[in-house]
């Protein structure tokens, strides 16, 4: 079921223990279907498209991280959901944060933060970003890249998506990357701006929610380290590897996924 609550357009299945789905950057609800079908026979899934994307689209809040943290926290408070379980996958992960930090975490039972560091910049302070020393300066390259030429930008995007030469072929996950080459690039980089802004670090380690750091062993975004780093730094945090994994384990293996879901939720 699709349907608009408040601001966002929502997908919706099953009944029981809610689970928030927030998808990457350039994606949607959508990216996380297969999960939502297999969890439908016992949790209520929920699966919103973020600011500028998907469905929601410009008729939503503004391109900001934090804009996409207040409109889930109005989701979850006018769906009165209670011991969600909140998956954050990329940029999904840091509008979570951002959530919790201006909301708190009352409804939130547990986290899964999926592929995700809490600063996507690299500095003098942080070496935890995004692979290749991505630091302002190619930030700024990336969003005249953007701005210049989006459907090669997007294209270069879906294909580090997935671990090196791997491209899956199913029907339903090309045509979720058709979705990304469709988005509208001045929205795309408006939300990439604030994702670049953002730095969890101090929140992290306040945050008293079980975390379960669920990553690609084989991401061409992240290194390893940065789920470990980030281990390091939550006071309740266990890691998840998906080794046969890049950036999106919940496209990339998605059975698995969803089976660990079920396995995290049952603990917290």
């Amino acid at each position: 079921m699709s349907a608009a609550y408040g601001m966002l357009h929502v997908r919706e299945a099953g009944s029981g223990r809610p689970v928030v789905f927030l998808h990457g950057w350039s994606c949607h609800g959508g990216f996380f279907d297969r999960q939502m079908a297999a969890l439908a026979d016992g949790f209520h899934c929920l699966a919103p498209d973020l600011p500028g994307h998907g469905e929601t689209g410009r008729t939503g809040p503004d391109l900001t991280i934090e804009a996409a943290a207040d409109a889930c926290a109005g989701l979850m408070r006018s769906r009165d959901l209670s011991n969600a379980i909140v998956v954050g996958w990329s940029m999904g992960a840091h509008v979570a944060f951002s959530m919790i930090e201006r909301h708190g975490a009352d409804r939130i039972g547990g986290l899964v933060v999926l592929d995700m560091t809490a600063k996507i910049l690299n500095d003098e302070t942080w070496d935890c970003g995004i692979f290749g020393g991505f630091d302002a300066g190619k930030n700024g390259l990336a969003l005249r890249l953007m701005a210049m030429d989006w459907p090669t930008y997007a294209g270069t995007l879906t294909q580090n998506m997935f671990a090196d030469g791997v491209a899956p072929k199913d029907g339903e996950t090309a045509a979720l990357l058709a979705d990304v080459r469709a988005n509208d690039p001045a929205m795309m980089a408006a939300m990439w701006a604030s994702l670049a802004e953002q730095d969890f670090r101090s929140l992290l380690p306040n945050l008293a929610v079980p975390t379960l750091l669920a990553h690609g062993a084989k991401s061409r975004i992240y290194a390893p380290e940065v789920a470990e780093r980030l281990a390091g730094m939550i006071p309740d945090a266990r890691i998840e590897t998906f080794e046969n994994s890049g950036h999106s384990p919940n496209l990339e293996e998605p059975e698995r996924f969803a089976a660990v879901l079920r396995a995290f939720s049952a603990t917290v």
